[in-house]
């Protein structure tokens, strides 16, 4: 078996249930949020973008790293 293969394959699954959690945490919260206050929406919108890229991009890492894997 090619350990190669498998560190790539747990580094890539491992790296993303991180941001998948926080992602989805932070799309629920925001909606939450939205549903309480809706004239809060637009003041909502914004920030959970960043916070949703912010959190995509942990995900990017951990697949530049499993490519990186030799």
């Amino acid at each position: 078996m090619d350990l190669t293969m498998l560190a790539k394959a747990l580094a890539i699954g491992i790296g993303s249930i991180g941001p998948a959690l926080g992602i989805g945490k932070i799309g629920a919260k925001a909606m939450e949020s939205i549903g309480r206050n809706p004239e809060a929406a637009g003041k909502i919108l914004v920030p959970m973008l960043l916070a949703m890229a912010f959190a995509e991009a942990v995900a990017i890492y951990a697949l530049v790293i499993a490519f990186g894997i030799k």
